[in-house]
């Protein structure tokens, strides 16, 4: 698609969060016919809100109905609404066909001018791996442009080019199964596929339907591109028939021990960035100096404070079994474990191991207790609070001097938050006061 075709194309956008505010201004100024689709219009930023009024984008407001996609040539989803939701209330044509449903970061992609992308996607990990991809491109002085899941829309990046600012060299795009099952044109450059587990099933229908999203990263690419796999993954490139060349992370590697982040599987994620920044010329030099200087990530095993000899951790983007597998893994001291939240699926049974290994006691708060208490309780002592901050008072009462507490909900946070950054910032600022208290 070129933007002279979507001149008054009809298009759905859905969703007023920052993709789909960046999608609806990307298809005006592209002069497609945009309307946008929004369950609570009235909670829409103001000034955005304002730009709709002025520029004459309609809004339809409350549960979508397929009124609302009559005409439509094009929807572009929020990354929360799921395909298959959204397919059964698209008009059927005459011919027999429905309206392309495709996400933002797939309208952003060709409207691009042959910038080399990589893209980085996972069950976790994808946001620390993407962070440092570009940390390392960046030391070696080229322009990188840093979006898609990890917050800055691709469709700005595209609006910025078109206002005047600098073309990127690279482009590093962190992709969600959300944003991949809708790309139907997408191709990078350089693929990385961290891992995959168990995750968003109640999005997906089935692992497959997750998996084959994933593999959506690697389809379109050829014999030139490169593809970075966990060797955990080797069955898929046979299964996907993928072209690229496929380059695997060497397992047990630390090819950066000279960092503040935590955990052995940020040195994994760390040799995945290096590698797909080493196509582009970047020296090991380089991606160690980036290393040494990268903070880590908000809510992403963050050391929060020392209170008392004991270390506190902020991991709310902990929300899958797996995701806290990795956690307990990260430890070498004795672990007070915070857990608890709207359960997402996975092998409860199977951390027991890790349980029993690394945590001196789990204190739950919220939402699955139902699901925790059974499956640990023989092994690490287990109690149970309404609230976070009941469980951490608790918490740090038990821990000892060269303890760790770590929130790690192994969860989604909508039991009790509006989404994990708000977990993890209360969570902060319990420990915040701790700190005051003892000063």
């Amino acid at each position: 698609m070129k933007p002279l075709l979507l001149s008054r194309r009809r298009v759905a956008v859905i969703g007023a969060g920052r993709s789909g505010r960046a999608a609806v201004r990307l298809l005006h100024e592209l002069g497609a016919d945009v309307r946008l689709l929004e369950k609570k219009p009235e909670q829409m930023p103001i000034k955005f809100s304002s730009w709709l009024t002025e520029n004459h984008v309609p809004v339809f407001g409350g549960e979508h109905a397929p009124e609302y996609f009559e005409g439509v040539d094009f929807v572009i989803p929020s990354p929360a609404a799921a395909k298959a939701v959204i397919e059964p209330l698209l008009p059927t044509r005459e011919d027999g066909s429905k309206a392309e449903i495709m996400a933002e970061t797939e309208l952003a992609w060709r409207m691009l001018e042959g910038e080399p992308v990589i893209g980085v996607t996972g069950t976790s990990g994808k946001t620390t791996t993407t962070s440092l991809c570009s940390a390392m491109l960046e030391a070696h002085g080229l322009r990188v442009f840093t979006g898609g899941n990890i917050g800055v829309p691709l469709s700005e990046y595209v609006l910025g080019r078109r206002h005047g600012e600098p073309k990127a060299d690279v482009i590093v795009l962190e992709l969600s199964s959300f944003q991949l099952q809708t790309c139907s044109t997408l191709h990078p450059r350089v693929g990385i596929l961290l891992n995959i587990s168990e995750n968003h099933l109640d999005f997906h229908k089935d692992m497959k339907e997750y998996t084959d999203a994933k593999m959506q990263l690697f389809a379109r690419q050829t014999e030139g591109d490169v593809a970075i796999l966990s060797p955990s993954l080797s069955a898929l490139p046979q299964a996907y028939v993928m072209k690229a060349r496929v380059t695997y992370l060497t397992p047990g590697a630390r090819p950066f021990p000279d960092t503040r982040l935590i955990g052995a599987h940020n040195q994994s994620n760390a040799e995945a960035a290096f590698l797909a920044a080493s196509l582009f010329d970047v020296t090991r030099e380089e991606a160690a100096r980036a290393m040494r200087d990268f903070k880590p990530i908000a809510h992403r095993l963050e050391h929060v404070a020392d209170v008392d000899g004991v270390q506190y951790v902020n991991d709310s983007k902990c929300t899958t079994i797996e995701a806290l597998n990795v956690a307990l893994r990260a430890f070498d001291r004795p672990v007070v474990l915070l857990a608890g939240g709207k359960f997402k699926g996975g092998d409860v049974d199977g951390v027991r191991p890790l349980i029993k290994e690394h945590v001196r006691a789990v204190t739950l708060y919220g939402a699955s207790r139902e699901h925790f208490e059974p499956a640990w309780k023989d092994v690490a002592p287990v109690t149970w609070d309404e609230t976070m901050d009941e469980a951490l008072a608790r918490a740090r009462a038990i821990a000892q001097p060269g303890d760790a507490v770590l929130l790690a909900p192994a969860t989604s946070s909508y039991d009790q938050y509006k989404n994990y950054i708000e977990r993890g910032n209360h969570f902060r600022d319990l420990v915040k006061t701790m700190q005051e208290e003892k000063a």
